[in-house]
């Protein structure tokens, strides 16, 4: 990220003394939800206090403040959308998301019999990859460079997830999910919900793709995938009907 961020830098001609000129890069960091972590108000703000807990969460908080400062101390033209879960049927399998739409399908057409998962109880904000792609290239088409909170403002449980993936392929999930100790994070988040008021007002941005259709969109795309002769999970660049 330093590094990026000097090379922008240095290749654009700026420094202390000399401010940037028009046609500068634009410079996009993908921050995360992840840095609110065990969160001290809800629904979270672009002026809500980080409190990480995860490595990962960690890195994305330095990303996110190194983006700001080069933005104050040079006037880059440089943004951070701060992004609530955004799943999609191109979801690595490591998310649980994917995990699940994944998990359904090998059940469904009859290649396992379980799915093992940690946390159930756990509340996220989880809206379609799409909706925030479009988000960022809002903020980096603004006329000022800003950092902005994208997410539904809705949230659900894990066991909510389950519960609709499951009906989708017209199954009942107590039949066949197992809590495994081993799936459970050290330091759990236990509730992020964005509040997107910024980006509605200042870049007319809203989420088009509700919770129920994305999770539809993504057991479907599954049972396609897995259904395909010579086709594989890990391919999730398949038919793009959605």
């Amino acid at each position: 990220m330093l590094r990026v961020l000097e090379a922008i830098r240095v290749c654009s001609g700026i420094s202390a003394s000399r401010t940037p000129g028009g046609g500068q890069i634009r410079f996009y960091q993908a921050s995360s939800s992840e840095m609110f972590g065990k969160v001290r108000e809800s629904p979270q703000t672009e002026r809500t206090p980080f409190h990480p807990r995860s490595p990962y969460g960690v890195a994305k908080t330095y990303g996110h403040f190194l983006t700001q400062n080069y933005r104050e101390s040079y006037g880059m033209y440089a943004v951070s959308g701060i992004l609530f879960n955004h799943e999609s049927p191109r979801r690595g399998a490591e998310f649980v998301s994917r995990k699940v739409s994944l998990g359904v399908a090998r059940i469904k057409l009859g290649h396992e019999r379980q799915l093992r998962l940690g946390t159930l109880w756990a509340r996220r904000d989880w809206g379609f990859a799409g909706d925030y792609v479009r988000a960022m290239h809002q903020m980096l088409t603004a006329d000022e460079p800003d950092d902005y909170v994208v997410g539904t403002g809705l949230t659900h449980t894990v066991e909510d997830l389950v519960d609709l993936a499951f009906g989708v392929a017209g199954l009942d999930w107590r039949d066949h999910v197992v809590c495994d100790a081993a799936f459970v994070r050290p330091a759990e988040v236990d509730h992020l919900c964005a509040d997107p008021s910024k980006a509605a007002e200042r870049l007319g941005w809203e989420p088009k793709v509700g919770f129920d259709e994305l999770i539809s969109m993504m057991v479907e795309a599954d049972l396609e995938l897995l259904s395909t002769p010579g086709s594989h999970e890990d391919d999730s660049f398949g038919p793009e009907a959605w």
